[in-house]
């Protein structure tokens, strides 16, 4: 498919420049304090026509807001969901072949970004106009629907051009560092409700016999929040190496590390990304009627369940959408199960608890929760290899582009021929293998992270594990050229 006639379209788009020159390591810094506290200003903001109490009695967004690096109320209701989305469909699009992108061609790639932020923008405005209708973003009355929607549409193309910039400017991605701040932000929330707000400053200032084994059971959340942490920590740092030579000189050798999380944390984001979408799309079907009414039930049943306020809250019950669902996992510490430490109720609610699946040819049947989580686990798992795949192939990662980077300048694989396809079939060995097993490895975990129950979710720690590591790893880099100077100027 040729893009080439949206180019009058594409040019009416504004883009942030690049800068003129290198940016220093420190004025990489100062960008990306301006950026990040933009962004808490608009996280901490609350949207005009937001009914925030109705906000804050449903504690199952967490993990919507967690991904999305978003606050539902605030003016970044919608956060980088458009950004990720629209790279999801670019993805796929490319993926079935129906688009044939040279990233070596400057014309095809700023085409195809100016593609994606207009697609981005497109989703923006529609998803703003979801999360208010739908309900998912309480608002005081229907006449402040417009208004709502105008500041959550805005304010999310906003975050579009704040990621840009970010990308441009800072040290990293805009939404690397907006989820990672999002999620700091919800540990250091979460933490604070435990311990200063929550149960155990009072109970240690009158201990009884069962103190102790008290305040452990209510440290669970802190508990699973750093073991996700030092797994997540200790698993970057497993790598195979490939050992090679340089031909022109010999003796002269080094190695190629290939770590065990090849892919990173992207296609887990990209994954539970799109699960998230799912629900929040799907809210559309609530109430349709007359032909398409069983087979909207039979993707995703929704029902008004009362909350602490008085009100209600339209909440996913069952259905496909359901089953695949993430933020439908109740969080173990709520006040349903008892408040914090609440993990023995919270236990028997997933071994007990059913819901129900429509079927149009046969009515409802009920569907055990342990289905549900082993459903979500292994999709979860399917598409993390799907998105890593896509990602290692659109990243030029791939065993044929990694072999000809190494064929260009001078290094071979010891005792083979100097072929690129016998280096490539080489590196196919352990990219590819790696590529899958470590997709499958931070779907589980992400898995196994949500339900843990984990201070700022499980998912949010991996994810800020993940990416705190890139940065970290980008840091290394850029002290590196800092002070090799002719290093640097290779690379540029």
């Amino acid at each position: 498919m040729d893009l080439s006639f949206l180019d009058n379209i594409l040019k009416f788009i504004p883009s942030i420049k690049k800068p003129d020159k290198p940016l220093s390591f420190r004025e990489k810094l100062k960008w990306t304090a301006i950026i990040m506290s933009i962004y808490f200003v608009l996280f901490s903001t609350t949207a005009l026509g937001v009914n925030s109490v109705a906000i804050s009695s449903n504690p199952a967004l967490e993990l919507v807001t967690i991904i999305f690096a978003a606050r539902i109320g605030s003016l970044i209701t919608v956060g980088i969901g458009p950004i990720v989305l629209s790279s999801i469909v670019i993805q796929l699009i490319q993926g079935a072949g129906l688009l044939k992108i040279d990233p070596n061609d400057t014309v095809q790639r700023t085409r195809m970004q100016g593609v994606q932020k207009l697609s981005a923008m497109a989703i923006a405005i529609i998803e703003a106009v979801i999360f208010v209708k739908t309900g998912y973003v309480p608002i005081t009355s229907s006449a402040a629907f417009g208004l709502v929607a105008f500041q959550l549409a805005l304010c999310a193309i906003f975050i579009i051009y704040l990621d840009e910039t970010m990308t441009k400017y800072g040290i990293t991605s805009g939404i690397n560092l907006f989820i990672a701040g999002g999620v700091a932000y919800s540990i250091i929330a979460g933490t604070i409700n435990i311990i200063i707000i929550g149960e155990i400053v009072p109970t240690l200032a009158n201990p009884t016999a069962t103190t102790i084994p008290t305040i452990l059971q209510w440290l669970g959340p802190l508990f699973f929040t750093i073991i996700v942490m030092l797994i997540s920590i200790y698993v970057y740092d497993i790598k195979v190496e490939v050992p090679l030579v340089f031909e022109q000189f010999r003796g002269v050798g080094g190695r190629l590390p290939i770590p065990f999380l090849y892919v990173s944390v992207l296609p887990v984001i990209l994954a539970t990304s799109l699960e998230a979408s799912i629900t929040v799309w799907f809210r559309f079907l609530n109430g349709v009627t007359g032909a398409l009414a069983n087979t909207a039930k039979f993707f995703a049943l929704y029902q008004n369940i009362p909350t602490s306020t008085g009100g209600s809250s339209l909440n996913l019950v069952g259905g496909l959408a359901y089953l695949i669902s993430p933020n439908t996992f109740p969080l173990p510490y709520s006040a349903a199960y008892g408040g914090v430490g609440g993990y023995g109720a919270y236990i028997t609610y997933l071994a007990q608890h059913t819901s129900q699946l429509f079927l149009p040819w046969g009515g409802y049947i009920l569907v055990p929760e342990w289905i549900h989580i082993v459903t979500y686990t292994v999709v979860l798992v399917i598409l993390c290899v799907v998105f890593g795949k896509f990602w290692v192939e659109m990243t030029g990662q791939n065993p044929k582009n990694v072999a000809d980077q190494l064929q260009s300048v001078g290094w071979q694989i010891p005792g083979f021929r100097r072929d690129p396809r016998i280096v490539e079939n080489m590196l196919a060995k352990y990219i590819n293998t790696i590529t899958v097993l470590g997709s499958i490895f931070v779907g589980l975990l992400a898995a196994l992270a949500t339900l843990s129950g984990a201070v700022g979710t499980g998912m949010g720690v991996l994810l800020t594990v993940g990416i705190m590591y890139m940065i970290y790893q980008q840091l290394e880099q850029e002290n590196a050229l800092a002070g090799i100077p002719g290093i640097g100027k290779l690379l540029t």
